[in-house]
């Protein structure tokens, strides 16, 4: 059985995960290519920044950047909105929402379903006690806001409010680029219409809204059914209106197949009635979004 964290907080902005133990990302939209060296570097300087005034409070804290990712020609192709490359990944995966954990393997984060950590400070962290855990997270809060002001020129109270910050600056940043433009509003409601003509329920038809509107019905739905067998958490951490809260189930790949199969069904739906809006969209997304990410070196 694939066992998720039992809190995943997801941004408004894909696949950024809180609490840093996976969640259903936007999967259809692979993260950019490789950053700039300029960014690159800034990613190396902000967690040296970190790791020097943990060493500083007492804390060991490993300055890790991840490997960037390498891209195929169909991720590069879904990234441009490509709708064959698109059809053929959403017919397995649907919007990549059940299928972390029907095909766990290739889907899930590292450190579950036997994905190995890389991470060398999710490993380090594993061997705390609740005791030290409290202050070591105390810590890294404090240095979260040491290393803001100095790498990012940013004022950060903590970790938690680093990603609120950044998922206010993706909303600015795609309200103003994205949802005002004359072309993709049109498109955006164009796609709207076609899926209420097949049954599905638009409430908002702003077109960053429409682009996230079916990952997040299914991820609403899977956080249903972590209530269903857990219950509420009774202490989560204090969410912004820029934040969504998910509590993520247990289920084995053989559970979740019924799940995914509807979800391919309203993937290619979604896809069907966007296939004028996403190639429209979605390079423009792409490049907002990195612009985001790389102001915040994430």
């Amino acid at each position: 059985m694939l066992k998720r964290s039992h809190l995943a907080v997801a941004m408004s902005f894909s696949a950024a995960v809180l609490c840093g133990c996976g969640g259903a990302a936007q999967s259809a939209q692979p993260s950019p290519a490789a950053s700039t060296a300029a960014a690159k570097d800034k990613k190396h300087q902000f967690e040296a920044a970190k790791a020097d005034c943990m060493k500083q409070k007492g804390f060991k804290y490993v300055a890790y950047v991840a490997p960037e990712k390498q891209e195929s020609d169909e991720d590069r192709k879904i990234a441009s909105g490509d709708y064959q490359a698109m059809k053929t990944y959403r017919e397995k995966y649907g919007f990549g929402v059940y299928a972390v954990y029907a095909y766990p393997k290739e889907m899930a984060p590292e450190g579950m379903a036997g994905n190995p950590v890389k991470d060398p400070n999710r490993k380090m962290l594993s061997s705390l006690s609740n005791a030290q855990l409290v202050a070591y997270n105390e810590a890294k809060n404090a240095c979260m806001g040491v290393a803001g002001k100095k790498v990012l020129g940013l004022t950060l109270k903590s970790n938690l409010d680093y990603f609120s910050q950044m998922a206010k600056a993706h909303k600015r940043a795609k309200a103003a680029e994205l949802d005002g433009d004359p072309k993709l509003v049109e498109l955006a409601g164009a796609m709207a219409t076609c899926l209420k003509g097949k049954g599905y329920t638009v409430s908002d038809t702003k077109p960053s809204a429409i682009d996230l509107r079916g990952e997040r019905t299914f991820l609403e739905q899977q956080s249903n059914l972590g209530k269903q067998q857990e219950g509420d958490l009774q202490a989560p951490p204090k969410m912004t209106k820029d934040t969504q809260q998910y509590q993520m189930p247990e289920l084995t790949p053989q559970q979740a197949m019924p799940y995914l199969n509807k979800e391919i069904k309203a993937a290619l739906d979604d896809l069907e009635c966007g296939k004028d809006f996403y190639p429209a969209f979605i390079p423009r997304e792409t490049t907002v979004q990195q612009r985001v990410n790389e102001q915040f070196a994430f």
